[in-house]
């Protein structure tokens, strides 16, 4: 730590307020539309840098029954139950609910740096109330040290880390046009399939004699519709869930290692390794049968059911973790790409949102999955459309890339300058020349 770096109480340096939750029970507390309600923040709305507009608004009448307090535009937030260090600006005016606490900065503290520093401060303060069965309240937030240069460095360096947060939006704001086009895309695709001369077919209203009725609606008419368990059946392939209970544990994971694919690392088709947890190799090797291989099918069987992914040669010997299902086609004539492909589309996705079991977190079982209709055209077709799909994802896939190349950029950089280790300089006006 750098010699000019301060220490202080956090609640030295900013004024604390916990918020509250209006009764669920009185249907005045809580606004139906935004014309007559205030924005209250949830943990769950602590999903992007600056908030203006929140999933629940609360009325007037909510505000005076209940512990909320006003929170300014500007300040800092942070949950600190439950889901402990997320944090995010009020964007406007707006109230919270009893798991997150505001910081208002006295004139010593840049909001912009604390909203870096809160994060490790509170994630390195929960290790030793954790030990005494505690959590965090109002007064251990009081009570968390905080380091800190003089403000123009605070600026200097919440400003090179703001630059870098401002390119992940960017690019993660391209990921999602990119994936809006892949959405018509696919339906294009998975409706009308590609010729052999790389055009798609005519559309039903054009060529209606082209197409059959099914189960799953309107499909070309040389194509199959199988459901999984005749689709395994025909190929010698299965289906099995993760390591579960007994066979894995949490405290097994660590930074290095075999990495182990859980539902949050599968996005658009891809497997996403910046948060994956790891287990060493001798573990890995007592969890044969989870380890999976190119050509297997990893799929998310509960939270957000959409997720499915390819296994590519990457991916080789990786574990399938808990809460995913480990699909092997084995011999077959179905192309891996493509079903995982056709698993995420709307042509199996309506089917299991009639099918998913469970009311707070749905979930998928074996009689689900094997009920689940696929469409299935000829081997080469299957081929053509898994190349269209392709270009589109390599577009994606190189943002991801972008992305996660910034995300350790910036975690490399929080470690540096956060710390003092890596030193600062802010430039002094020159003094007027007598």
């Amino acid at each position: 730590m750098s010699d000019n770096w301060s220490s202080s109480k956090l609640g030295q340096l900013t004024a604390i307020a916990i918020g509250g939750t209006p009764s669920r029970d009185n249907s005045r507390y809580w606004a139906s539309n935004t014309d007559n309600g205030f924005p209250w923040v949830s943990i769950a709305d602590l999903n992007k840098r600056i908030i203006i507009g929140t999933k629940e608004q609360i009325t007037q009448a909510g505000v005076l029954s209940s512990n909320v307090k006003l929170v300014r535009a500007g300040s800092v937030l942070m949950s600190f139950k439950l889901s402990l260090g997320k944090v995010a600006f009020a964007g406007t005016e707006l109230y919270t609910n009893e798991a997150i606490a505001s910081f208002t900065c006295s004139e010593e503290l840049d909001e912009a740096f604390l909203f870096y520093t809160l994060p490790n401060l509170a994630n390195s303060a929960i290790t030793d109330v954790a030990i005494k069965g505690a959590t965090l309240n109002k007064k251990s937030l009081h009570n968390l040290i905080i380091k800190y240069p003089h403000k123009k460095k605070q600026h200097k360096i919440a400003t090179i880390l703001s630059t870098i947060d401002t390119a992940i939006e960017r690019t993660e704001a391209l990921i999602t046009k990119y994936q809006q086009i892949k959405a018509g895309l696919m339906h294009d695709l998975f409706t009308r399939g590609v010729l052999p001369n790389g055009q798609l077919r005519p559309s039903r209203e054009q060529a209606p004699e082209l197409y059959q009725e099914t189960a799953i609606g309107w499909i070309p008419k040389d194509w199959k519709s199988l459901n999984l368990k005749e689709a395994l059946a025909a190929s010698g392939g299965y289906l099995q869930t993760g390591p579960f209970g007994s066979q894995l544990h949490a405290h097994e994971y660590q930074d290095e290692g075999i990495p182990v694919i859980m539902p949050q690392d599968i996005n658009d088709g891809l497997i996403d390794t910046y948060e994956i947890a790891r287990i060493t190799e001798a573990r890995a090797s007592t969890l044969a049968k989870h380890r999976v291989q190119p050509g297997d099918i990893i799929i998310a069987r509960r939270g957000e059911l959409s997720r499915a992914a390819a296994i590519t040669e990457q991916e080789t010997s990786w574990l399938c973790g808990t809460g995913c299902f480990l699909l092997r086609l084995k011999k077959s004539e179905l192309n891996h790409y493509f079903v995982a492909s056709a698993y995420r589309h709307d042509i199996v996705q309506r089917q299991i949102a009639g099918l998913a079991v469970g009311s707070t977190m749905p979930s998928l079982n074996n009689e689900v999955m094997n009920k689940l209709v696929f469409p299935f055209p000829d081997p080469e077709e299957q081929h053509r459309i898994v190349l269209r799909i392709d270009i589109s994802d390599q577009k994606i896939r190189g943002l991801y890339q972008q992305v996660m190349k910034l995300k350790n950029q910036k975690l490399g950089l929080m470690q540096d300058l956060l710390t003092g280790r890596v030193p600062v300089s802010v430039k002094e006006p020159e003094a007027p020349h007598g």
